[in-house]
């Protein structure tokens, strides 16, 4: 049910893969070598990620996930969006 004066929120920019795990990082105020201290990621495959240059993968969305404390789909579907009547 919809209220009165609200409106669904618009997307206003596309995030990549490699955006949503430096976004969640930095969040969390890690950098880039303390995530691969704590995954065990090297901190240029890391950086790879971050810049779209390696894809990030199942496995590896698993492990960043479990560092970052977040659901793996954060990582590898970002911008996802669910539509409520639909959903599973």
């Amino acid at each position: 049910m919809a209220r009165k004066g609200f409106r669904k929120a618009q997307k206003n920019i596309e995030v990549s893969v490699g955006e949503s795990v430096r976004i969640i990082r930095d969040l969390q105020e890690l950098s880039q070598n303390q995530l691969a201290e704590i995954s065990g990621i090297p901190q240029s495959t890391i950086s790879a990620i971050e810049n779209n240059r390696v894809k990030l993968g199942v496995e590896r969305a698993k492990v960043l996930a479990r560092a970052l404390c977040c659901h793996p789909a954060v990582l590898v579907f970002p911008g996802w969006v669910v539509d409520t009547e639909h959903a599973a």
